[in-house]
């Protein structure tokens, strides 16, 4: 599967294509919907599904650390929630410059601050998570898939062990994933996993 395919795919989600267009319009910095809203369209396609089967939720990424108060975020998540009520989603929009604030307190490990919304993109657990997109303003896309498209078009969920990786956080994440997509290829959560297969 080459980057246009993913694209092409991931957009036969009406929820997607609408809702990355309503975030170039309101320009927020360094924007990406990311995750499951996209390689689960796609598991989607490819097993006849309806497209937005098993989509819990469409995840946004931004970054903007020109003020990393809470109050600056929840003012873009009010800003989002309003452009996209009417679409009928729920809509998770975070401000990744400011995730190493409250992150351990959370979850607990360290979490260095980052650079760019991508980088985030970069510690999802599950390598077939690793993907998001934004417009490029002019109809065509931005796609960022540092683990590659392999494991997406073969449905397999195979850790990412480089990234806050959590054994038993995979296990729950993908355990959910194959009670909606029984074709799901799972791949061990509590060993390594070579790299292989990617691309």
């Amino acid at each position: 599967m080459n980057e246009q395919v993913f694209i092409d795919l991931a957009l036969r989600n009406p929820n997607n294509t609408e809702l990355i267009a309503r975030l170039d319009q309101l320009t927020i910095p360094d924007c990406w919907l990311v995750s499951g809203a996209l390689f689960q369209t796609v598991w989607n396609v490819l097993t006849d599904r309806p497209v937005t089967h098993g989509i819990k939720d469409y995840d946004v990424f931004y970054f903007d650390d020109r003020d990393l108060s809470w109050e600056a975020e929840d003012a873009v998540i009010k800003q989002v929630a309003a452009a996209t009520a009417d679409l009928g989603i729920d809509v998770e929009l975070r401000n990744q410059a400011r995730v190493h604030l409250w992150y351990t307190e959370k979850f607990g490990g360290a979490y260095p601050a980052l650079t760019h919304a991508s980088q985030a993109i970069d510690r999802f657990l599950v390598k077939a998570c690793m993907v998001g997109m934004k417009s490029r303003g002019d109809g065509t896309f931005d796609l960022y898939a540092p683990a590659g498209l392999a494991d997406v078009a073969n449905m397999i969920a195979r850790p990412n062990v480089t990234a806050n990786y959590a054994p038993e956080k995979y296990d729950a994440k993908v355990n959910r994933w194959k009670q909606a997509w029984p074709e799901l290829t799972v791949l061990p959560g509590n060993v390594p996993v070579a790299a292989d297969g990617e691309g």
